[in-house]
């Protein structure tokens, strides 16, 4: 079981930071998270997911970074009951 982050802008700093140090760490990025940069994330190893109607109700589909996985809310609820969820949202 790893630790889910769920990240959104308010407390974006934190949460970034905690996940890039926690060795089993997987990061969703929700709401206005998904304006964020995840390149540290990324370059640590760490499975970074963004949800597609967040990223698309912004005007970012096609912009997301390579290695964010887009998922739906269904692949998110199989997330949460998956891992033990961090909230910073």
């Amino acid at each position: 079981m790893a630790n889910l982050y769920l990240i959104g802008k308010p407390f974006a700093d934190t949460a970034v930071g905690l996940a890039r140090e926690d060795p089993g760490a997987e990061v969703v990025l929700l709401q206005d998270g998904v304006y964020l940069s995840v390149q540290a994330l990324l370059a640590a190893g760490k499975k970074v997911y963004a949800v597609s109607s967040d990223v698309d109700r912004r005007g970012l589909s096609g912009k997301i970074g390579r290695g964010v996985g887009l998922i739906d809310y269904p692949q998110l609820v199989d997330l949460l009951l998956a891992n033990k969820v961090l909230n910073f949202v």
